[in-house]
């Protein structure tokens, strides 16, 4: 009885804090304006990065807002389609007007909207996009992907030091390559293709497919009729879900699969797919150490693990959700620190400084900060 007595009164004390704090904001919010692909193949990720961001904003809120004004999200579902983002970030800064802008999740519907944020001169943090800066090198930009400063090579280097490791008692000599033509799936196939030829593998197969595809049959059969030793997959979550069924349809034999799919490690196409992933190598990104903490607010942790209701019961996905923390923090450490919205001054702040954040330490690398890797 003391202990649940003891619960409701440090519950008491929080909420008086929490509304404390709100109170003390005043005037109009600072927007925050974003696309997120909540429906579509994407979703899967969406719906964790918008939790993320969700989470970040009521808790800042909870202690006072930024600049001691409340934090107000601002988005619209971009369906997974790149064709919708440059729509979305034209109203959100001309006629949303809002005061920073952060990325969607993902490759495919970040990219689209970097020229938008350039023509406007905002400041602008991606979260898991690979690469899309290379083109632009806009200074404003800043990636949230643990993947260094190769990222297209990156990503793909387990898989091939894995091959690399079993070549010879494998007799690994062959690769068979299928790429969904889209900015990411075709970034981390760049990438692959440097590493393969490290590898010293012979190509025997190479081709693209729309990212509509729906029967993935005639692509493993194709790869089937090279008969090739290795097959490299990039492929986004609905296609990696058609690849997968379709090679355990027609029975692929091959000797190790699959590259860098994205998919199979979200909890729920884990759960559809189920036994069909034996066997499979693909990539995971995790946090660093045994688990994540989050020392500046104790309630983010049950916040995450609670947050599974808003996700049809399932739990946030453990590093997308993190980043996505980390992703919010960052800006909002630079509004504080500044006491300015003023966009050269929160990618000042941003490109000199390192985060604590809920990962570890967090900063940015040369190829926007000009900073030298040690």
């Amino acid at each position: 009885m003391l202990r649940r007595f003891t619960g409701i009164i440090i519950a008491a004390a929080t909420m008086l804090a929490a509304s404390t704090a709100a109170q003390a904001q005043t005037g109009t919010p600072i927007t925050i304006g974003f696309s997120m692909p909540l429906t579509g193949g994407l979703a899967v990720n969406g719906t964790s990065g918008l939790l993320a961001m969700q989470i970040w904003a009521e808790d800042t809120n909870a202690k006072g807002g930024l600049l001691g004004r409340p934090v107000k999200l601002v988005y619209y579902d971009d369906q997974t389609n790149p064709s919708l983002v440059p729509g979305i970030y034209t109203k959100l800064l001309d006629v949303d007007k809002v005061d920073l802008v952060v990325s969607a999740y993902g490759t495919n519907v970040t990219a689209p909207a970097l020229p938008v944020v350039i023509q406007h001169n905002k400041t602008f943090i991606g979260l898991f996009a690979m690469d899309v800066n290379e083109e632009f090198r806009y200074p404003k930009y800043f990636s949230m992907l643990p993947v260094g400063p190769d990222p297209r090579a990156a990503i793909s280097e387990g898989f091939f030091e894995i091959v690399k490791a079993h070549k010879e008692k494998l007799g690994l000599k062959t690769i068979a390559l299928a790429v969904d033509d889209g900015e990411a799936t075709r970034n981390t196939a760049d990438g692959a293709r440097v590493n393969l030829k490290k590898a010293g593998l012979q190509v025997v197969y190479d081709k693209t497919y729309p990212p509509t595809t729906t029967d993935f049959t005639p692509i493993i059969r194709a790869i089937q009729a090279k008969n090739p030793d290795i097959v490299y997959l990039a492929s986004y979550p609905p296609d990696s879900v058609g690849l997968i069924r379709a090679m355990h349809e027609l029975g692929l034999n091959t000797k190790i699969c699959c590259g860098t799919m994205t998919g199979p490690q979200s909890t729920s196409i884990k759960t559809s797919l189920g036994p069909m992933l034996n066997g499979i190598i693909t990539f995971r990104l995790l946090a660093a150490g045994a688990e994540i903490t989050f020392p500046w607010r104790d309630g983010i942790s049950a916040a995450l693990s609670a947050a599974g209701g808003r996700q049809g019961g399932r739990p946030a996905r453990l590093l997308s959700g993190a980043m996505g923390l980390c992703r919010s923090a960052g800006p909002g450490e630079a509004v504080e620190q500044t006491k300015s919205l003023d966009q050269d001054k929160i990618a000042d702040y941003i490109r000199s400084h390192t985060f604590k954040t809920v990962i570890g330490d967090v900063e940015f690398g040369e190829k926007v900060s000009g900073k030298k890797h040690d």
